[in-house]
């Protein structure tokens, strides 16, 4: 199973976005909400080379971005290999 970590914050519209793809794929994922904790802000600003956006995904040690890099692997049939689906 892939190890995929996403950055999240409830209020973020695009995160739920991430979530609901990243589900509707089947994989599980590890969701890490920033909101008030500024160690996992830290840690995601560090991550991502100093995005300071949400959602940030990671699928392994791959920094995919934030949803709209998400849905363009998705889009052009890249993420189904990233997360190991044998489609």
């Amino acid at each position: 199973m892939v190890n995929i970590d996403i950055y999240t914050s409830r209020s973020c519209p695009y995160c739920a976005r991430a979530k609901a793809l990243l589900k509707s794929k089947g994989v599980s994922f590890n969701e890490l909400e920033v909101d008030g904790n500024p160690e996992l802000i830290a840690e995601s600003v560090k991550r991502s080379d100093g995005m300071r956006t949400v959602p940030q995904i990671f699928i392994e040690n791959y920094h995919v971005g934030g949803y709209d890099d998400l849905s363009s692997l998705d889009q052009n049939g890249k993420l189904d290999s990233l997360i190991g689906m044998n489609i």
